[in-house]
């Protein structure tokens, strides 16, 4: 799929979550998708294809992305918020997936392969989200010890 097509798939996805397709809200997707995992603002910042977005409209645009639904975000061990473009067809979805958080490297991966389990509150209350950040030392990390 090329850059077009790809851009034309986010106006439509952007709409269908009741959102204006904005320049910002297209690139900030569009640079979320490519990183295929969650990235801090700071990432975001520094990526030369959003270099026309202020600091103050990149925050706007990933609050936006996250109140519609379409982006999650998670505090990492660091202090700073992540932020991924997740799956619109994945049930669940941004709440039911643990992230791994690398010690060595400082990249988050979400881990789409395992769930958080159920958790049964007190009546009366209600859950806003959820999340588990499981950290350590990734792969690529470890065989660079070995």
């Amino acid at each position: 799929m090329n850059s077009k097509d790809i851009r034309e798939d986010i106006k439509a996805t952007l709409k269908l979550f009741g959102l204006r397709p904005t320049k910002a809200r297209i690139l900030v997707c569009e640079v979320l998708m490519k990183a295929g995992c969650p990235v801090s603002h700071g990432e975001l910042q520094a990526d030369e294809r959003l270099k026309e977005i202020n600091r103050v409209t990149l925050y706007r645009t990933l609050n936006a992305l996250v109140e519609a639904g379409l982006v999650h975000k998670v505090l990492g061990v660091d202090s700073c918020w992540y932020f991924c473009l997740h799956e619109t067809d994945q049930p669940g979805c941004p709440g039911d997936h643990p992230h791994f958080y690398c010690l060595e490297c400082g990249r988050m991966e979400c881990l789409k392969e395992c769930r958080l389990p159920f958790i049964e509150v007190p009546r009366g209350y209600h859950v806003e989200g959820k999340q588990l950040l499981v950290y350590g030392i990734c792969s690529k990390c470890q065989n660079n010890f070995s």
